[in-house]
């Protein structure tokens, strides 16, 4: 694995949909290149209307859709790949997603399409995708493929649950499913951060959101206002109690957002159900791996002039006149930015850039009094795909024991297989793998070990042996962990190194009802800030969203709306 680099390059996306390589961002087309001089100045102009900190999904976005609106834009990565937790390495030849792989809504259109699938539309960008509609469970009840859509999950219930499970299954999407006209009503991309909102999602959707509650029904309409509640205030009003039915809905939030029922937005979880249990619905998993989504935004980026540079470390956020003017990066060199600085990074992070005496100290305390989610193991596996049965699905949970919780550490195992849909991600006739604890991991059973220790190594070993015993109930006797030709074990502090994330955390753990989800703003003029530690919250549709919201507080309404008409939104 590859270091932060302290040199200064533009990144131009390679030719074909694949990073070349994390120890090395040569690509093949041999469009950029780390081998700088860490004294080489800044290439280009050292400032922006708008300089970006961080190229994950929420300011990849929040920067796209700056430079369609004709902002001079500017991103600063300290990693030397694009993507945050999102971005993918090669090894051996094997190419790897780091972070997310279940996807949808890439190819959805219009007012209720995908947030991130909207920033597409948005920037003219398309990503060719591999259908399917299923994933394998390993639960304490037994193994089964569960399917998305409206009627598949209901044989599961029935063989694998009880009678009432599947009463309660029904009561649940036939109370919730209608509340998906209101949730998706107001487009994201129509939402900024000041009264202009009033104009270009108030008055803009107004008909169809009134349309939607009057479909609904007085009672429908009633649950919609639960919508910013817990949802499992929903489920209560439901009063659903089968234990199998609160265990499934536990690990969909928890897989959602890193927290359980009673701790998600209740808008969240009916928009998933709107997209995994409505007729005709699917799974999509981008051709070419998680890594051809970051290319996509950061081409439509530059298409529209947007600029970023890898390697430039963000060493603090320069604060003139108690306003955000501009950052230093860590070569000591200052880029200016004119009209906002974005941090893509967490809430902790970013408290961290600020120069201490310009925060105030509410800020600074409700930050530092924010629960944290914990970390991730991760599993990187490169084999021979000769032993595999042929059927092998992309995706496979495991769930050790349900009287633990879902947010139980060694409990939950997450496997991804993308090269069965995407065989261009592994060499002729082999199978890359990624499989992780979501947000589980104590990262204080980590902190402060040396990297290069045998304690640090043997704890990888100990901490790792859930991930392999998945792994090897999931692929079955034809898998050997001793024949595989790449073996990867990431740890926390993998985590926290990477992707700059304090603690190496998934997010904040916010709860639903009892706290509320930092805005966008700060209060420092001209900084913002957008990802996971940001309305709406954790998940790739949360923190695209996330970035448009920020992109269109930073522009006219008139510009806002003209964006809108242009993508018919």
């Amino acid at each position: 694995m590859s270091s932060f680099p302290n040199s200064l390059h533009f990144f131009q996306p390679p030719s074909h949909s694949r990073t070349k390589s994390r120890t090395s961002a040569t690509s093949s087309n041999g469009s950029f290149s780390l081998k700088q001089n860490k004294t080489t100045p800044f290439p280009g102009k050292a400032e922006a209307d708008v300089v970006v900190i961080g190229s994950g999904i929420g300011g990849l976005c929040c920067a796209g859709l700056l430079a369609r609106y004709q902002q001079d834009v500017l991103v600063l990565e300290s990693h030397d790949l694009p993507g945050g937790a999102a971005h993918s390495f090669e090894i051996k030849g094997f190419h790897f997603d780091s972070g997310p792989s279940l996807f949808s809504g890439f190819q959805s259109k219009g007012p209720q399409a995908n947030p991130l699938g909207q920033v597409l539309d948005a920037l003219g960008e398309t990503i060719p995708c591999a259908n399917y509609d299923s994933w394998m469970v390993y639960l304490p009840e037994g193994e089964f493929l569960s399917r998305i859509g409206p009627t598949e999950f209901f044989k599961d219930l029935e063989k694998y649950a009880s009678a009432s499970a599947v009463q309660e299954w029904k009561k649940l999407l036939d109370a919730i499913l209608p509340m998906s006209a209101a949730a998706m009503a107001l487009p994201p991309l129509s939402i900024r951060g000041d009264l202009g909102v009033l104009s270009t999602a108030g008055a803009r959707y107004a008909p169809s959101l009134l349309k939607s509650f009057a479909q609904m029904g007085p009672k429908g309409a009633l649950g919609a206002t639960k919508l910013l509640r817990p949802f499992s205030e929903i489920m209560d009003s439901l009063e659903l109690k089968d234990p199998f039915i609160r265990n499934w809905v536990d690990l969909l939030a928890f897989l959602l957002a890193g927290v359980k029922s009673n701790g998600i937005l209740s808008a969240e979880m009916v928009y998933m159900f709107a997209e995994w249990y409505k007729p005709g619905c699917c799974l999509e998993y981008p051709l070419h791996g998680s890594g051809a989504v970051v290319e996509a935004l950061v081409r439509g980026m530059q298409k529209f002039g947007g600029r970023i540079s890898l390697g430039s470390h963000v060493k603090e956020v320069v604060v003139e006149n108690g306003r955000a003017t501009g950052v230093k990066l860590r070569s000591g060199q200052f880029i200016r930015a004119k009209k906002a600085v974005v941090s893509n990074a967490s809430m902790w992070d970013t408290l961290n850039l600020l120069p201490k005496e310009v925060v105030p100290k509410s800020y600074k305390d409700r930050i530092k009094m924010t629960r944290q989610c914990e970390s991730f193991m991760h599993l990187h596996l490169g084999f021979d795909a000769e032993c595999m049965r042929k059927d092998l699905g992309i995706h496979h949970i495991v769930v050790n024991d349900w009287d633990r919780g879902v947010d139980a550490d060694q409990n939950v195992v997450l496997i991804s297989v993308p090269s069965v849909l995407s065989p261009d991600l592994a060499p002729p006739g082999k199978h890359v793998l990624h499989a992780y604890l979501p947000g589980t991991e104590p990262f204080d059973l980590w902190k402060g070990l040396d990297r290069r220790s045998a304690a640090y190594k043997d704890l990888k070993a100990e901490r790792s042996e859930v991930m392999w015993r998945a792994v090897e109930r999931a692929l079955g006797p034809g898998f050997s962990r001793e024949k595989c030709e790449v073996k990867l074990v990431g740890s926390p502090l993998t985590h926290e190194r990477f992707l700059r994330r304090n603690r190496g955390t998934y997010g904040p753990a916010v709860e639903a009802g009892k706290d509320s989800i930092p805005g966008h703003s700060t209060p420092i003029p001209q900084l913002y800030c957008c990802g996971d530690s940001t309305f709406p919250g954790i998940g790739v549709p949360a923190v695209a969203a996330s970035g448009a919201i920020v992109a269109n507080s930073l522009v006219s309404v008139a510009q806002h709306t003209q964006l809108l008409d242009a993508i018919g939104i």
